[in-house]
């Protein structure tokens, strides 16, 4: 997002946060309200046009928001919607990523509550290592053909009991409504924005073999002082990697494995 879209949903997102503040709030209930919203204004592009279209009045959108969701969702995902198209919007199609962020947000913070966020950064990561090592499984859910209730039988057959509600809602969502992402972006999204509710930053940590507790406490060390911030550890062990670690945070990758340097050292070499 660009801009005014920036803002516009820096602000949705503090009046998010008040909103949970309160624990008379049911997020579960609004995180599927918010995403009720978003496949609403996914499918009628006209109404969310009309909704961000900088020439009309900002109260007006609002009053349009009350109007057709006062009966359809929760007060507060009313008030929310109302809040945010007061708000300017670089693109309209950025105020129904924004409304998807708040829905997944809303879902994450409801783990939160729950003493859970911590399982369900893990599951989230190891759910999207299962799918990238399955081609039926990845070709199943992308599958054009397939409906989005036989996805999501199919997914709640592989998640359900085995994994926390919130990452079995928030994997089904995207899977039923992708929005043009691909499964590996939005389940690193998710990710992010699971780490973000801690202000934590995400490391994929990639081993020959499984670092011992003192290892990872060592390591998740080492990279909060690289980044000034707490890193959540992601695990997976690769054999293929012959000693070291291979770590990734966001676009930044840190190479520390035999591979690694031998590859350099053919390069240098070959060079």
């Amino acid at each position: 997002m660009n801009g005014a879209s920036r803002e516009a949903l820096a602000a949705a997102r503090e009046q998010l946060d008040t909103l949970a503040d309160s624990t008379s709030v049911d997020v579960t209930a609004l995180a599927a309200d918010l995403a009720s919203v978003t496949a609403l204004l996914d499918r009628e592009s006209g109404l969310r046009r009309a909704l961000t279209d900088p020439a009309q009045p900002a109260e007006a959108k609002a009053d349009l928001v009350r109007r057709l969701l006062g009966s359809r969702v929760g007060g507060e995902a009313v008030d929310l919607t109302a809040g945010m198209v007061r708000s300017r919007w670089s693109q309209s199609r950025d105020l129904t990523d924004a409304l998807e962020e708040l829905a997944d947000t809303a879902d994450l913070i409801a783990a939160q509550r729950a003493g859970a966020l911590d399982d369900v950064e893990d599951e989230l990561f190891r759910f999207g290592r299962i799918a990238a090592g399955s081609h039926e499984l990845r070709a199943a859910l992308a599958d054009r053909a397939a409906t989005g209730e036989a996805k999501t039988a199919l997914l709640n057959k592989l998640l359900g009991g085995r994994a926390n509600p919130v990452t079995q809602r928030l994997v089904v969502r995207l899977v039923s409504a992708p929005r043009g992402r691909s499964l590996e972006g939005g389940i690193e999204s998710l990710s992010k924005l699971a780490a973000a509710r801690r202000g934590r930053t995400v490391a994929e940590v990639v081993s020959a073999v499984p670092l011992s507790d003192q290892q990872k406490q060592r390591l998740g060390a080492a990279l909060a002082r690289i980044y000034g911030r707490p890193v959540h550890l992601n695990l997976d062990v690769d054999p293929a990697v012959l000693g070291g670690l291979r770590v990734r945070v966001g676009d930044e990758v840190i190479n520390g494995s035999i591979a690694d340097r031998l590859d350099e050292a053919a390069r240098r070499m070959a060079g």
